[in-house]
């Protein structure tokens, strides 16, 4: 007797329930990361400046329910927009998900302790910089990674 496949290896993302959907965020808070777009190339480049209204203790939005009053730019990630993932982190289990790829090891869907990705090293917990506390002209000099 095998054991049921998990949720996002069988349910398309337009298909899942909001809380399945939601259950999929890791809370690394990688993605309140503000990224750079080189315009000629399409190349997307991570700085380590983060929202201001990101809590770096618990990876969390401080005004999650009404960020988009706050920060009109913030992105609400729904699946209708997952074939548009590229710019989230290769570690993000929408992006994952919506590639066909199974989620890392350390997910807390997989080990089911919402501390494993902090554990792993892989969220923002204790890092990064407010983006109230830095020019927007000096984010360049921010940039991390590119993605």
């Amino acid at each position: 007797m095998s054991a049921a496949q998990p949720f996002w290896e069988t349910t398309p993302l337009a298909e899942m329930s909001r809380q399945q959907w939601e259950s999929l965020c890791d809370g690394c808070a990688l993605c309140c990361l503000h990224k750079l777009e080189d315009e000629d190339s399409g190349e997307v480049f991570y700085t380590d400046v983060h929202c201001r209204y990101m809590d770096t203790n618990d990876c969390s939005c401080t005004v999650y329910q009404k960020r988009q009053e706050y920060v009109p730019h913030c992105v609400w990630l729904t699946p209708q927009q997952a074939h548009e993932f590229h710019w989230l982190p290769e570690t993000c289990a929408y992006r994952l998900v919506a590639e066909g790829k199974p989620l890392h090891d350390w997910h807390p869907l997989i080990t089911g302790n919402a501390e494993s990705v902090h554990a792993a090293g892989i969220s923002l917990r204790g890092k990064g910089v407010a983006d109230n506390l830095v020019k927007e002209e000096d984010w360049e000099d921010h940039i991390i990674w590119k993605a």
